[in-house]
């Protein structure tokens, strides 16, 4: 790069190499912080991409192909004592409620984009810039430094991921569990939907899983052998899927939603930074809302640059603030959302559990209503 970059992103993840990308495309000079890292092993991590977070990838040319984004055609989520709400890809004139995607499928296609974007420079270390965004994930060591509170809440849950092969082809259908321990248990579709009629069933039957359990029965789970873990799996999800077998390692963390006191601001020469993705917040994964957030802070900062005056710099304070005060709004709404749904479902002692499976049943029939927020969720409001 002949002149020195504009913006400089910490972090080369998902949301980093996408930030980069945007606005590489706007001719801005981009410098990427991608320190080298070891492979830790097999990445079993599968995320659910909405219909805005799809256009998005898709207009930089990093969507990956089908067998690696599989479109959810139904989404049906149970409750603990009979409740049960439904919603339908056809019914809401939609292709697809959501995606899908395999993770290192997507981190490859943006390696890929990155590579051959000339405005991009790749470096192992922070280059000075007149912005900088922070986009290293929860644990973010620029946020801890810059003195930023992380304000945390930890779930008493642990999630863990892994694939799984089904008994029957789930013909694009996405299951959910609660239990009335708050635990939620999560059954999403792999695999190219659209392959031939005559193609082998047992291509529609790949599935990725999450399941949130109690942070002291996860170490038993782990510690089952595939056999025994394939038998509690199956119990969990009642067969919905008959047998399921586990194909892979299995994964886990510990669960939390969290929002930084401060997205913006200045480094003591003056120039600017910015957080975005999990560096800014984190939300429990029972939406699987967490990347679509992320992205969505990459759109948003990259619109605001785009569209500044021609006399603003790119680490201006007002251009920042109004980032900042814009996904700080949809993030809290999101946050609060789905910790309510956890919370909901938390507690056992009468008349709770009735209560909110005849809240599901009423949900399930009030069509406008479902129909909002499953617009919402899909990123089209």
């Amino acid at each position: 790069m002949a002149l020195p970059p504009e913006v400089c992103i910490r972090g080369a993840g998902i949301v980093g190499r996408t930030l980069a990308l945007l606005l590489a495309r706007e001719r801005v000079r981009v410098a990427l912080v991608a320190p080298a890292s070891a492979s830790n092993g097999q990445d079993v991590r599968a995320y659910a991409l909405n219909a805005a977070s799809r256009t998005l990838l898709e207009s930089l040319r990093a969507w990956p192909d089908a067998a690696h984004a599989t479109p959810v055609r139904e989404m049906l989520v149970h409750g603990d004592e009979g409740g049960r709400v439904q919603f339908n890809a056809a019914r809401q004139k939609v292709e697809a409620l959501a995606w899908i995607v395999d993770v290192p499928a997507l981190e490859q296609r943006l390696s890929d984009a990155v590579r051959f974007q000339p405005r991009i420079e790749v470096v192992t270390a922070p280059v000075p810039a007149p912005l900088t965004v922070v986009c290293e994930g929860r644990m973010s060591a620029t946020r801890e430094a810059l003195g930023v509170s992380y304000e945390v809440t930890r779930y008493p849950q642990h999630a863990i991921a892994a694939r799984v092969e089904a008994e029957t082809p789930h013909d694009g259908t996405a299951r959910q569990w609660f239990n009335d321990k708050g635990e939620v248990l999560a059954l999403l579709p792999l695999g190219d939907v659209h392959r031939p009629a005559d193609a082998p069933a047992e291509l529609d039957r790949p599935m990725a899983l999450v399941w949130s359990v109690d942070q002291l029965r996860a170490p038993a789970l782990l510690a089952q052998n595939a056999e025994e873990f394939n038998t509690s799996l199956t119990e969990a999800t009642h067969h919905a899927f008959g047998a399921l077998k586990l194909t892979s390692e299995r994964a886990a963390w510990p669960l939390q939603r969290a929002i930084a006191n401060r997205w913006t601001g200045h480094f003591a020469d003056g120039s600017a930074w910015a957080l975005a993705g999990d560096a800014a917040h984190t939300v429990h994964p029972l939406a699987g809302q967490g990347l679509n957030l992320g992205l969505a802070d990459a759109a948003a900062l990259a619109d605001l640059i785009k569209s500044r005056d021609y006399w603003r710099s790119v680490g201006d304070a007002r251009l920042l603030r109004r980032y900042e005060r814009a996904r700080r709004t949809d993030v809290l709404s999101m946050s609060l959302a789905t910790d309510g749904l956890q919370q909901l479902f938390a507690h056992s002692a009468d008349p709770l559990p009735a209560l909110r499976n005849w809240g599901m049943r009423g949900f399930d029939r009030t069509r406008l209503v479902k129909n909002w927020i499953a617009r919402q969720a899909m990123g089209l409001q």
